[in-house]
């Protein structure tokens, strides 16, 4: 071939690219217009012609709604903060490979891997879990701002604690997980329940937690952490924490199979990574802690950084694969014991509260042991972590959004354990309550 025949086919090669590059790209997304608005306008601004259609749903409605379309797929990005999700994608085979051009993303972040090691998808940004809470509220009640879960058991924290329904959020079924894996199966049932009493509400989003605790509603939102960085930057008067039995998990970005705009969908993913795109996430709405150790010497004064801070090092290891495994039991069991049962754990908890106040600092060895009862037909848990993932409980879960009636005959049968267990244990310390005069 000619130099000038090579030239124009260059030519017109690189403008297919280009054209290709252009016109929408559509991206499903669990995460709220105050962080896909600032990043749409730096990708769209970097690549004139380029539209970032954002269509958002919660995480696994968005798993769900993948799953629906994947015969007439209109959707180039799937993105979001929960890593067992796009695990579930892959292994359905609803992300396309892909290789970014940006180069010196780290392999892991604490001892998480940033990207998939097959090339599905890719971290952006490094997330971690914990609890943010409103100073001003929790000066006019008098209440001490936590540092670890187990504080959100005490007493104190009663009906001033708020939450989403990991059902209806990814990254509250993270927080979920990294306790069950963090403390054990029947230790961590038992530590959400205990918290889960002293609940004022669980709700929808998780944008709802944030809100709330802004808002002066609840003292304390469990929470992803750039919930509470965003909001301390924004000027509301919270503050944020890690426990330390927590971990931290990269958020991502993957490409949905057969998308319409590949070309398109590549370039957002390399934007996303890049130094440009990376800094966006220090925008006050955003704050999200950015993959890419470039742009820390340019963070935001009290933003942590996860490559070098000693605190990220220390948290546990996170299993995705066990996560998305068990993931719809581990909500159902949520809903069925915690969510719908919120009034019902309240008044078993706040019996028990009651009577171990009471009971402090008196040697009365029969109701201090009728209280420990009390509290561990809250802590009951109907199914054992092997029932769990076994295939008879499994099978009952796979119909999606539509229950089977297996799923169902479950569901009912452990409300109906929660149910007689809280009773159970408020009757219990009431007893006990009485005992001790």
């Amino acid at each position: 071939m000619n130099k000038g025949l090579w030239a124009l086919s260059a030519a017109i090669l690189l403008s297919n690219v280009a054209l290709a590059q252009e016109g929408t790209v559509t991206v499903v997304t669990s995460f709220s217009k105050d962080v896909t608005d600032p990043i749409k306008a730096a990708f769209e601004a970097a690549h004139p012609g380029t539209t970032l259609e954002v269509q958002n749903k919660s995480t696994s409605s968005g798993v769900v709604y993948l799953e629906e379309t994947r015969g007439n797929n209109q959707t180039d990005l799937f993105w979001a903060s929960a890593p067992d999700a796009f695990v579930t994608l892959k292994d359905q085979g609803l992300l396309s490979t892909f290789k970014p051009t940006v180069e010196g993303i780290p392999e892991t972040v604490g001892s998480y891997q940033v990207n998939d090691r097959d090339g599905y998808f890719f971290g952006f940004a490094a997330s971690g879990y914990g609890m943010m809470w409103n100073e001003r509220y929790l000066e006019a009640n008098g209440i001490e701002a936590p540092a670890e879960w187990n504080d959100l058991a005490e007493a104190q924290y009663h009906d001033h604690v708020v939450i989403a329904a990991p059902s209806r959020s990814g990254t509250t079924h993270l927080t979920v997980e990294t306790i069950l894996q963090g403390e054990g199966w029947e230790e961590g049932w038992k530590l959400l329940k205990l918290i889960g009493g002293n609940f004022q509400q669980v709700t929808d989003r998780s944008f709802g937690v944030p809100e709330a605790v802004n808002s002066g509603q609840a003292g304390v939102g469990i929470v992803i952490d750039f919930f509470g960085f965003a909001a301390r930057a924004s000027g509301f008067p919270v503050d944020f924490a890690y426990p330390s039995v927590t971990t931290v998990v990269p958020a991502n970005i993957g490409i949905v199979a057969n998308a319409p705009n590949q070309a398109g969908a590549e370039a957002f993913v390399n934007f996303l990574l890049s130094e440009d795109g990376q800094l966006v996430l220090f925008d006050p709405a955003i704050q999200r802690l950015p993959i890419n150790p470039a742009v820390y010497d340019r963070a935001p004064e009290g933003l942590p950084n996860p490559f070098k801070d000693p605190q990220f090092a220390s948290m546990i290891t996170f299993d995705g694969n066990v996560s998305s495994q068990r993931s719809a039991v581990v909500d159902s069991l949520f809903d069925q014991t915690v969510t719908f049962q919120l009034d019902n754990l309240s008044a078993a908890v706040a019996a028990i509260q009651a009577a171990q106040a009471a009971a402090e600092g008196k040697d009365m060895p029969e109701a201090k042991a009728m209280i420990e009862e009390a509290i561990g037909l809250v802590a009951g848990v109907p199914i054992t972590e092997q029932d769990a993932v076994s295939a008879e409980i499994l099978g009952a879960f796979e119909g999606g959004d539509t229950a089977t009636a297996r799923q169902s005959q479950l569901e009912q049968e452990w409300a109906a354990f929660a149910q007689k267990n809280y009773a159970e244990a408020k009757q219990k310390a009431e007893a006990a309550l009485a005992l001790l005069g």
